[in-house]
């Protein structure tokens, strides 16, 4: 059997059996199956070939390439896993199967999935134009006047923002977002909520759907496609970049809809300036923002800042609660205290009204996943058009309700003691080695979007899924329609990698349903491809209760880590300790997703909406006291040689976390990135000395669960969610 590696010392074979059971996750029974033998003698005559065969000539071996270029070792015994799983099931399938199996992965024309919205003759607006045009506001007016809508949002800040903002203005409108329901009246005309809870069940007015662009997404672009061909909506207004229009244009005429096309400019001007702070953190001035493209980068830039310039500085970043981004918003935007300065992440692309006199790009360049890589010329507009605010939110509450959407309009608001030189937004770099790049990516036109992803409904999955054993794992059955999908070149497959990530992590529960095992891997678990995820042991915790059907409560799920909540911030606090808060509170936004998919099994939705509470007190705190000091200074951009890496997945770029694939396969051939980020490993692992345990949450001690069993007066559980 050549096709194992090398070793120094032959294999047994009972040796050999326990490899092939280990890395396959192959039964000891279908070893020694004829199949297995069959399989491995296939195996074994492909990969005679060489693997400078092709991939018709060799399929195996050219899958087996790519997967190990792909994602690695681990990419590797994966696919060797898929590819006997394979070769199992279609010993079993006659050719009407196969022809079956084709028609379900037929994807070509996904507006046929939503036969009631093909029903009615919409109208679509399409508002286009830079950040900070007014395109948003203009379709919020619209919604407005109607008497019934939904807002369709990329963030929960954002649907929030929409739900207080209709309700202070005499409009009962509910929130609905995957972790939270607000219900103002169960006969409101309005609903806000976030792009992947929009009700496709209920007929309204008009519907709004933001941030367009996201429809191209590789991750959520699904749940925009969704939106726009399953709303049932007389009017559909969709905001968004300029460069969406092509591929709008081609989804009206599938869709059989009428399209309009609303082009803003910006309303207060972005200048790119011509020189950058040239390293030099002293020359920083109130209201400026400066972008970084790691967790462990913000943290370093804060506290050289404010040791620097004896300023406070806010920040915001992903993996921090929305609740407490909004917080470091409010204090950056409050001119009256000492934070007088912003570091973030993309994260501040979308979702948060920042009044930002310059942003200025600490890199251009991010890691990608497997090696570094200029940011694009869509993100870079995108974060630089944040500069020079037109209205905070604070002004926008105060806008007259009776404005026409008139072109006029769009300089109507401008407030009279607000100067044009006061609302300037200047754009720069923090060394002088970026400045070309940013200025080159702000005069270019970013490239259009040519496809909107997409990914099979529910029931073609469940209907999929019925041609496999029952042993089959779930994750090959989705690898699999994923492979033999037929798609329109104007769409592309979604979601795949996490979905798959999640499906693996639970492959080994028994007694799930293959519909909850698709609830669970569209879950905002956000697994990463790093077997000390904290999240993996959560995520399998969680479909064991539901494969019980009991042991739900949250006091009883021992990997979700309560026992972060009893320690002292003043002794403990550290870039580790604010790590485990971030991940409790990953944990309890999980539970609270799935207790509105589960409600029977998990039955403490109260209680962890309590704690939750507890833990984004504790955030803030962290971040209000947080003084730790990384072992060496940043000097401002790391260099394009030596950004080879971030420490972990959990310090990928906000825009490649969604919210989150896997992050393996080849490295940079550069220098290793221990080398360059050893002066920051205080801010990963946490401060030597600072007794914080690296090991996983352990169970809260029995003075916090019964603290927390003794609580009285918690609001009844929330209904349980009518949408998918």
């Amino acid at each position: 059997m050549t096709w194992f590696p090398r070793l120094p010392y032959p294999l047994s074979a009972q040796e050999r059996t326990a490899v092939i059971k280990r890395e396959l996750g192959v039964a000891q029974r279908e070893i020694k199956s004829p199949e297995f033998r069959n399989f491995l003698q296939d195996v074994v005559a492909t990969l005679k070939q060489g693997t400078g065969a092709s991939e018709k000539a060799a399929p195996i071996v050219a899958s087996l390439h790519h997967a190990f270029l792909e994602r690695g070792l681990a990419g590797l015994k994966t696919q060797i896993k898929y590819t006997y799983h394979g070769f199992v099931a279609n010993q079993h399938f006659t050719q009407a199967n196969l022809q079956d199996q084709a028609k379900l992965a037929d994807l070509r024309h996904p507006a046929e999935w939503y036969p009631r919205a093909r029903e009615l003759q919409r109208s679509i607006h399409l508002h286009v134009g830079p950040t900070n045009s007014g395109k948003t506001y203009h379709a919020l007016q619209r919604l407005e006047q109607a008497g019934s809508g939904i807002y369709a949002g990329p963030l929960r800040l954002l649907a929030h923002e929409v739900y207080t903002r209709l309700n202070a203005r005499g409009k009962p409108c509910n929130l609905i977002t995957g972790d939270e329901r607000q219900v103002v009246d169960v006969d409101a005309g309005m609903s806000s909520c976030t792009v992947e809870m929009v009700p496709l069940h209920s007929t309204v007015d008009v519907a709004v759907i933001d941030e367009i662009q996201m429809l191209g997404s590789e991750d959520r672009g699904w749940a925009w496609t969704q939106a726009v061909m399953g709303l049932r909506a007389k009017e559909v207004h969709l905001t968004g970049e300029e460069r969406t229009v092509p591929l709008v244009k081609e989804l009206a005429v599938a869709m059989g809809d009428d399209l309009q096309i609303h082009h803003y400019k910006r309303l207060s001007p972005l200048k790119t300036m011509s020189a950058s702070l040239r390293g030099n953190l002293k020359n920083l001035r109130k209201g400026d923002c400066v972008v970084a493209f790691s967790n462990v980068a913000i943290h370093s830039l804060k506290n050289d800042i404010e040791s620097t310039t004896g300023k406070r500085v806010a920040i915001i970043y992903g993996s921090l609660p929305p609740e407490i981004r909004a917080q470091q918003a409010a204090l950056f935007n409050n001119p009256d205290n000492d934070y007088d300065f912003l570091v973030a992440s993309d994260a501040i692309g979308m979702g948060l009204n920042l009044s930002i006199k310059r942003i200025i790009f600490s890199q251009t360049r991010k890691w990608n996943g497997r090696f570094a890589t200029t940011i694009e010329t869509s993100q870079i507009k995108q974060i630089a058009g944040r500069a020079g605010r037109y209205r905070t939110a604070a002004q926008a509450v105060e806008t007259p309700t009776d404005q026409t959407c008139s072109p006029d309009a769009q300089t109507s608001n401008m407030s009279p003691d607000v100067s044009p030189a006061q609302t300037l937004g200047l754009v720069t770099s923090l060394k002088e080695d970026d400045l070309s790049v940013v200025q080159r990516a702000m005069m270019d036109e970013a490239d259009p979007i040519m496809t909107a992803g997409i990914f099979p409904p529910d029931d073609v999955i469940v209907r999929f899924a019925a041609y496999f054993p029952p042993s089959t794992p779930f994750s090959y059955i989705l690898a699999r329609i994923h492979n033999i999908s037929l798609l329109n070149p104007r769409f592309h497959f979604c979601a795949l990698e996490d979905r798959i990530s999640i499906a693996r992590v639970i492959e080994h529960v028994k007694n799930l349903t293959v519909r909850e095992r698709i609830i669970f891997c569209a879950s905002p678990a956000g697994i990463k491809d790093n077997p000390d995820d904290p999240m993996i042991g959560m995520v399998r915790a969680l479909a064991e209760c539901v494969a019980r059907n009991s042991g739900g409560g949250i006091l009883d799920i021992e990997p979700i880590g309560l026992s972060v909540l009893e320690q002292d911030v003043a002794r403990y606090a550290s870039r580790s300790f604010l790590g485990r808060l971030e991940h409790l509170h990953k944990a309890l936004i999980l539970y609270l997703w799935l207790s509105f998919r589960f409600a029977g099994v998990f039955n403490t939705q109260a209680m962890a909406f309590y704690v939750k509470t507890l833990v984004e007190d504790k955030i803030e705190q962290v971040l209000s006291q947080a003084s730790w000091k990384p072992r060496g200074t940043y000097k401002g951009k790391l260099s394009a040689k030596r950004i080879t890496g971030p420490k972990s997945v959990s310090e990928m770029p906000d825009s490649e976390r969604t919210d989150d694939g896997t992050v393996s396969g080849e490295r940079s051939r550069q220098e290793p990135w221990s080398a360059t980020f050893e002066p920051y490993l205080d801010l990963v692992g946490g401060t030597a000395g600072s007794g914080v345990e690296q090991k996983s949450p352990a169970r809260a001690s029995l003075d916090l669960v019964s603290k927390l069993r003794g609580l009285k007066g918690l609001p009844k559980p929330l209904e349980p969610a009518t949408t998918a």
